[in-house]
């Protein structure tokens, strides 16, 4: 219990205590739609290239819920994408909440955001495993 405890703390520490100091990884409300349902997140920056996530998706009956640990990796520098562009890969644990198929899921994704102002774009996902599959919408700097 006290290793779970510790861990927790530890996590709320990184995410709540992190700044917009970094330069690709930042803070990040995500919220859209997928070709089967709805999804949303808040990524914070744990360094210049990596941010975590906690994030929700549903169906579009809301007959299926899933909650997961996210995390990204940023290739912006790597690739020399301009400021207006993030490019990423990541993957994403967590629990599917269905009638009679609850479970725990993972998965693995890419993606990338184009920010047409200082603070607001769009964002479009791809991915497998038993996961988030992805998706299209919008984002916006936290």
């Amino acid at each position: 219990m006290k290793k779970i405890f510790t861990m927790f703390t530890l996590a709320g520490v990184i995410m709540f205590g992190s700044s917009d100091v970094f330069g690709q990884a930042q803070k990040y409300l995500n919220i859209g739609g997928a070709g089967t349902g709805f999804y949303g997140s808040i990524e914070f920056p744990v360094s210049s290239v990596i941010s975590i996530a906690p994030q929700f998706s549903t169906d579009y009956n809301f007959n299926s819920f899933v909650v997961a640990g996210k995390a990204n990796y940023y290739f912006d520098d790597i690739f020399g994408v301009d400021g207006a562009w993030d490019v990423y890969a990541g993957t994403n644990l967590g629990w599917r909440i269905e009638s009679g198929n609850d479970g725990f899921h993972w998965g693995i994704h890419i993606g990338a955001r184009w920010f047409w102002s200082d603070k607001w774009g769009v964002n479009a996902e791809v991915g497998g495993g038993s996961g988030v599959l992805g998706g299209v919408g919008v984002t916006m700097k936290m």
